[in-house]
This record gives structure tokens, C-alpha cells and sequence, in this order.
């Protein structure tokens, strides 16, 4: 496997340096080849399963677990501890798993064992000497390394299989498209079981002979502790960690002043938090693009390239085009389907063949189920998911549109736009909104600031105020959970 083998290069290369920070202790890159073989040895004796659990706080524990489960030619699933019990247990019967490496806290958190999973438990183990490892079949470029869960049509989660070559492929797309290096050191607090804090925050710093500072908790006033100690390079985060540090108050300006680059991705990045973060810190966030299935950076905007409302050029090796309800390939400028394909596209959902077939055009392209437009110079720009487009008396509205200009004004800390039919138009606009701190609810003032920024169709029928809007475990917004019926809580 390309990516182990260049983990274990960087990490015996220099091994008395800490490449990893996090909530609990420094590792070297001995500390991490080391537990790794114990948690390989601990595997061996207690899991006779293709696949192994994973459910670990974001720390160095997860990549040496990693690493410990590909020596062994094993598939990682990591869990999503944040997800129902139902689905937890969903996940481990879909996934045939018979073990899970965690620790205590992760288990009281999910209310005690997952049923029929031996437990792998790094916390109750010593970690001397290199215990002897029977190293099995390596996994090869097309073998399965991670299995992600994430959320399905049905409402059951469902299991995006990444290759070896799929997580190798995308590692190096993002090492070669902003010349990541030895150099670099990343911070961030995304969870490992996340496509985007595996890929970005764990295995891309590993594979580069980069360092990492993980914390395992979002907390605002901690991360500034964090940057301004150890002076990262790199922000890995998601809009809603963004909008929370550039509302926190008496952060100093120079907090993250040792950036090449702040990086955002997971959903749109509000104008108003890419504003708010600029005049707070001084730092202008890169947005960048991608999913679960694609490992998942696709696009990703360099500061060279900067431009709102865009998540840059296509990485290096992808082939990206828009397409139109018909099929046919659109020109720059118009609207349609983003589609993709590339070494590091899925091999598929697991057990989902029929779902994994639906997914892929004629021509081997992933449907990335997102609207989009390309530029003449092939800069990419998100305007939303198909599945959310309001048609409104005929017209075409995504709700991003109506909710950047309502989180610019003063009173709205995030909002979140759905449709609601209606009898004339077919569906008029909904809107939720979270308010800053102090704020006062005023509908007919919001409604007046709408009507002054878009179309007047556009305008929300009604707005409505909620203490939090609804978040999936990384901070992205649920507009599912989001209906007519949902009350005002003014």
C-alpha cells in the first residue's frame, strides 16, 4: 500500500520528532510505530474479521490504529460516535465487524458495548517493547482501506468503500496542488471517523512528513490557545468552527497570523464568515470542495487564485464537467450537475450495488447530486444541492442565494432556508434563523433587508427564529430536520 509505505517512511525517517499534538500527550514518530504494532497485535488475536471498528476521540490513537490495521491488510471502519445507538449497531451489522478499537470515554458516550464487538481498548493496554506481529497479505491499490458511513436515502446510514489508491491518489493531490510539505504543521479538530478529518487533518500531514495539533473538542477560545502556541501553517475547519472564532470575543488579531492557508470545506462558506474571519484575523479562508464518496478533496481554491464564492480549480488528475438535466455537457457560465471522475472517486457503497450503479453516468462520471458552474478559466463555484432547489412560480431559487444575505445582517448568527408549498407558486421560501448573542428577533426588519439584496420572489414568505438550528456531528446544517411545521421560538 502506497500511503502505509509513505507513513512509515516519514515516520522512521526523523523518529525522535513529534509529528503528532493532541489533548493528551506529543507523539514521535517512534511513539507511533510502536503502538501501532501492539494495537496490530492486539487486532490479530481478538478480530478474525476483513473489517475492524474504529471509535477514538481525534488524537494520534487513530492513525496508529490505522496504521496497525493496514499492516495487517484490514479494512478501517470508523465509527461515528455521535450517530443513534440504532445506527451504531446498524453500521456494525452492515460493516460484519467483530471487534472495535476504542476507549472508555467513547463508550460511556454511546451508552456502554456495542452488541457482539470484542473491545480493543488502548487505554487499558502497555505499550513496551515490539511485540511480534504475523503480517498477513498487505492491501493493494484496489483493496478496500476505509469503509465511511454516511447518511442514506433511506435514512439508514450507508457505507462509502475507499480504496488504497482512492486515499493515496487524493493525499497526493492535495500535497502537489499548495506544495505541502515537511515544513508544514496543521491544526485542526474535525473527528477522524469524517472523510475530511481523515484525508486532510490525519493521513495528508502523515504521508508529507508534516506534523499535526488535533484537539478532539471545538472549543473556540482553545484553537486560538492552540495556533498562537504552536504557530500552524494550516487551519483545517468547517464555516461553523470559522463563524465561531471571528465572533469570539478579545481574540487577538495576529492569532493565526503563521498561515499559508485557512481551509474550509464540509458545506458553503457564508460570505459573512468569510468577511467576519478577514476583518477579525486578517486571513482570507481558501474554500475547498469535495465529498465522501470523491476522499474527498475535489477542488480546492489556492490564495492565488482567491475569489468569493468559488472553491477553485479541480485538483490535479480530475476530470470535472457540468451537466445538464438532459445530459448534455454545458459550457462555462451555466448551470447544471457536477459531475466527476478520477483515482480518487469511490469504489462504491457497500452492499449497495444497485445504489452504487445509480451514482455513475454512461461515461464513468460520479453525480455529485450538487449544482455548479465553471468559469472559462475552469474555476468551480457551488449554488447548491439539487435535492434542496426551490421552484418558485417556475423559477429555479437554492437556498444558499437567500441565506447568504440574510446571515449579512447584523442580528443573524446562521440561517437555513427550506420550501413550503404554496397554492399560487408551487413553493415559496421558508427561513429559520439562529440569532448572534443579544440579538432581537425583528421578522419585518429581516424581511425588508432581503428585499433590498434578491428578486422579491426570492423574499421568505415567513421567518422564524430558533434557539439552535438542527446540525449533523460536524457542524453542518440539517435542512431536512427543518419543516413548515418547525415553530417559531419567539
Amino acid at each position: 500500500m502506497e500511503l502505509l509505505s509513505s507513513i512509515r517512511r516519514n515516520l522512521l525517517l526523523r523518529p525522535l520528532r513529534n509529528v503528532v499534538i493532541d489533548d493528551f500527550r506529543s507523539w514521535r514518530g517512534v511513539d507511533l510505530m510502536v503502538v501501532a504494532w501492539h494495537l496490530a497485535r492486539a487486532i490479530e488475536r481478538t478480530s478474525s474479521a476483513q473489517r475492524i471498528g474504529v471509535m477514538l476521540p481525534t488524537s494520534g490513537l487513530f492513525p496508529a490504529t490505522a496504521i496497525a490495521g493496514w499492516t495487517l491488510g484490514r479494512t478501517l471502519v470508523p465509527l461515528n460516535y455521535l450517530l443513534s445507538r440504532n445506527d451504531l449497531e446498524y453500521v456494525a451489522r452492515d460493516s460484519e465487524l467483530d471487534a472495535i478499537v476504542t476507549v472508555g470515554p467513547m463508550l460511556d458516550l454511546i451508552g456502554g458495548p456495542l452488541p457482539g464487538l470484542a473491545e480493543i481498548r488502548p487505554d487499558r493496554m502497555k505499550f513496551k517493547g515490539i511485540p511480534p506481529v504475523r503480517l498477513s497479505n498487505p492491501l493493494k491499490r484496489d483493496d478496500v482501506a476505509v469503509v465511511l458511513y454516511t447518511s442514506g436515502t433511506s435514512g439508514r446510514p450507508k457505507g462509502v468503500m475507499l480504496t488504497c489508491g482512492n486515499l493515496s491518489a487524493n493525499a497526493r493531490q492535495c500535497q502537489e496542488w499548495v506544495d505541502f510539505g515537511a515544513n508544514d504543521r496543521i491544526l485542526g479538530v474535525l473527528p477522524q471517523f469524517h472523510s475530511f478529518g481523515l484525508t486532510v487533518l490525519t493521513l495528508l500531514p502523515l504521508a508529507t512528513g508534516a506534523s499535526a495539533v488535533y484537539t478532539a473538542r471545538f472549543v473556540p477560545r482553545k484553537l486560538v490557545e492552540l495556533a498562537r502556541e504552536h504557530k500552524p501553517t494550516a487551519l483545517v475547519a468547517i464555516p461553523s468552527m470559522y463563524n465561531a472564532l471571528r465572533l469570539l470575543k478579545d481574540a487577538p488579531h495576529d492569532s493565526f497570523a503563521s498561515l499559508r492557508f485557512a481551509v474550509s470545506g464540509g458545506e458553503p462558506l457564508p460570505e459573512a464568515v468569510y468577511d467576519g474571519f478577514k476583518d477579525k484575523f486578517g486571513i482570507e479562508i481558501n474554500e475547498g470542495y469535495g465529498l465522501t464518496e470523491t476522499a474527498p478533496v475535489t477542488n480546492w481554491c489556492r490564495p492565488s487564485e482567491q475569489r468569493r464564492k468559488c472553491v477553485g480549480r479541480a485538483l490535479p488528475g480530475i476530470e470535472q464537467r457540468i451537466v445538464g438535466p438532459d445530459g448534455r455537457v454545458l459550457g462555462p457560465n451555466e448551470d447544471g450537475e457536477v459531475r466527476m471522475r478520477g483515482p480518487n472517486i469511490m469504489k462504491g457503497y457497500l452492499n449497495l450495488p444497485d445504489e452504487t450503479a445509480a451514482v455513475f453516468d454512461e461515461h464513468g462520471f460520479f453525480k455529485s447530486g450538487d449544482m455548479g458552474r465553471l468559469d472559462e478559466q475552469g474555476l468551480l463555484s457551488i449554488t447548491g444541492r439539487i435535492k434542496e432547489m426551490l421552484i418558485i412560480g417556475g423559477e429555479n431559487v437554492f437556498p444558499r442565494e437567500i441565506e447568504e444575505v440574510l446571515n449579512r445582517h447584523e442580528s443573524v448568527k446562521e440561517s437555513a432556508v427550506i420550501g413550503m408549498p404554496d397554492g399560487m407558486r408551487g413553493e415559496v421560501a421558508l427561513a429559520f434563523v439562529e440569532l448572534k448573542d443579544g440579538a432581537r428577533f425583528d421578522e419585518p426588519a429581516l424581511k425588508a433587508w432581503c428585499r433590498e439584496h434578491i428578486a422579491g420572489f426570492k423574499v421568505p414568505r415567513d421567518i422564524r427564529v430558533v434557539k439552535e438550528l438542527p446540525r449533523n456531528p460536524t457542524g453542518k446544517i440539517m435542512r431536512r430536520k427543518l419543516t413548515p411545521a418547525t415553530p417559531s421560538e419567539a
